[in-house]
């Protein structure tokens, strides 16, 4: 036996199946990694989804509210016309809604101002 040529030991076996089981270790880290993201990807679209059909829901709700408040509204104009001149009553009316609206509207920003989206 010359000295280029190795005797093939036991140690050698070991470091080989040590090497491959890093390397199955990585491989299957890199799968579960990529399983992962793939589910997160799933549950923001099953998530979205639903959010969609809220919003469209919440759109038409909005649009027959604001129908039924124009009804509203002239009522209100109408009867508060039997009491006052009818310029009187559209000017308390629109001076009413307007004071509602901003309450509303600012009590809106202060929410998304204090509001934090978190991932589940």
């Amino acid at each position: 036996m010359t000295k280029n040529e190795q005797i093939p030991s036991r140690h050698t076996a070991q470091e080989k199946s040590l090497t491959d089981l890093i390397g199955q270790l990585a491989e299957h880290s890199a799968d579960v990694v990529r399983d992962e993201i793939s589910l997160a990807k799933r549950e923001m679209r099953e998530n979205l989804e639903r959010m969609q059909t809220g919003v469209i829901r919440l759109a038409i709700g909005s649009v027959i509210a604001v129908i039924a408040l124009m009804s509203l509204c002239a009522a209100l104009v109408i009867g508060l016309s039997y009491y006052m001149s009818l310029f009187t009553a559209a000017l308390i009316t629109g001076i009413g809604l307007l004071v509602i609206g901003g309450v509303i509207a600012y009590s809106g920003i202060y929410f998304f101002k204090k509001l934090r989206l978190e991932l589940e």
